[in-house]
């Protein structure tokens, strides 16, 4: 009779701290693109050409939406839970830059994703996420709906409020509401 537990193996989940303990002790290949989401380590995925263009733009227009008091963060980890350090495209972090010298924030005044092959993760696990973590605005630059979809009221499910922008709508972050940004500056 073969042994019922063999069947029964779960994946280790990692908690923040071991994982930024392996990321310190150089566990990862340094070129290696990863990042923590709920527990498991999943490989990120490769940069397009109107990916990389769209992070730019999103970059760009949040820096000048937001300007001083706030710094804006490309691709850098937010310690999102015990379980989760995701890479966000875009963060806008209120603050100085110097403030999270010794550690990644743990919060942000909104956060950007830009989505073409990752779209379906960034809805579902990554938005989960940021609400889960308290992020009070999340938006996903959709790129193959051609969209900004913007994700507000965080509860632990998930974001209570979604709305859906095209090219010629203009959108608020709640943490700037007279700075209004055109939806076509964020599409590549």
């Amino acid at each position: 009779m073969a042994d019922a537990s063999i069947h029964t193996e779960q994946p280790y989940r990692w908690s923040r701290a071991e994982y930024d303990r392996a990321v310190e002790a150089g566990a990862f290949d340094p070129d290696a693109r990863a990042e923590l989401l709920e527990g498991h380590i999943l490989a990120m995925t490769p940069q397009g050409s109107r990916h990389a263009t769209g992070v730019a733009l999103a970059g760009e227009a949040l820096r000048s939406a937001f300007g001083a008091g706030c710094h804006i963060r490309i691709q850098l980890p937010l310690a999102a839970g015990d379980d989760s350090e995701p890479e966000p495209d875009v963060a806008v972090i209120e603050g100085d830059i110097r403030d999270h010298l010794d550690a990644h924030p743990a919060n942000a005044l909104l956060v950007v994703e830009v989505a073409d092959d990752s779209l379906r993760r960034d809805r579902a696990i990554k938005q989960r996420i940021y609400a889960r973590s308290g992020i009070r605005e999340y938006w996903l630059v959709a790129i193959p709906d051609r969209r900004l979809e913007v994700y507000r009221d965080p509860t632990d499910d998930g974001y209570r409020t979604i709305s859906m922008h095209r090219a010629g709508d203009a959108v608020a972050s709640l943490a700037r509401p007279a700075a209004a940004i055109a939806v076509d500056d964020l599409l590549p």
